[in-house]
């Protein structure tokens, strides 16, 4: 394959959009290693449902309705466990190689080309999985900027979505100035509306649920 070759299918009508994320992700990267600084996409902070992305605080919340299909999903990813960044780098790295090299060996219709990228997506978040995996223990013991994880039995915040009885809702906690989102149900029950001033009681074994009641202090 020759460079004008490559050029030429990297950035054919179906390959463009992949090959500029790719491009910009590689940006991040360097950015990051060089700088030491991290775009705030993290374990706890970023899985919400409906994200909002034009929030002041640089963050995703959920709007109030049930997140519990969404999160269900993105469990299933294992993304309460791995941060965002690397599962979103590495689904695009491999959905980008099947269909450089796709179109490489069958040169396929433009509308063929972009209708395949729909599997090619779900095979790639699907390696991911399997591919970050055995690092799970790993990122299960630290969060999303590399520190230790926090202990937050105790603390306190405000709802971002309303719960009640198993429905699984989202709670945003400062830790110093840093906002950190995350995933809670009523520890008795009770509805708690959106906006609801709450304290973490209880957690699960493995930290991904965190149970609250009404603070106290409001």
């Amino acid at each position: 394959m020759t460079f004008q070759e490559f050029l030429n299918i990297a950035f054919s009508p179906v390959n463009t959009v992949l090959s500029v994320l790719l491009g910009l992700s590689v940006i991040y990267w360097l950015f990051t290693i060089l700088t030491g600084l991290d775009i705030d996409v993290g374990i706890h902070s970023d899985l919400d449902a409906g994200a909002d992305l034009d929030t002041p605080d640089g963050h995703f919340h959920a709007p109030d309705h049930d997140p519990t299909a969404w999160m269900h999903f993105l469990k299933f990813l294992n993304l309460d466990i791995v941060p965002v960044t690397y599962f979103l780098t590495l689904s695009l790295l491999i959905t980008w190689l099947g269909s450089f090299y796709l179109n490489y060996f069958i040169p396929l219709p433009v509308w063929a080309g972009i209708l395949i990228l729909f599997p090619l997506m779900i095979i790639g978040m699907l390696l991911t999985k399997m591919l970050l995996k055995p690092l799970n223990p790993f990122f299960r013991e630290i969060n999303h900027k590399g520190e230790m994880s926090y202990a937050f039995l105790g603390r306190e915040g405000r709802l971002k979505s309303s719960i009640q009885a198993d429905k699984i809702g989202m709670m945003e906690v400062f830790i110093g100035s840093d906002p950190m989102t995350l995933m809670v149900r009523s520890k008795d029950g009770s509805k708690l509306e959106h906006g609801t001033h709450v304290m973490i009681v209880d957690e699960e074994p493995d930290k991904r649920i965190y149970y609250v009641q009404r603070s106290m202090r409001y």
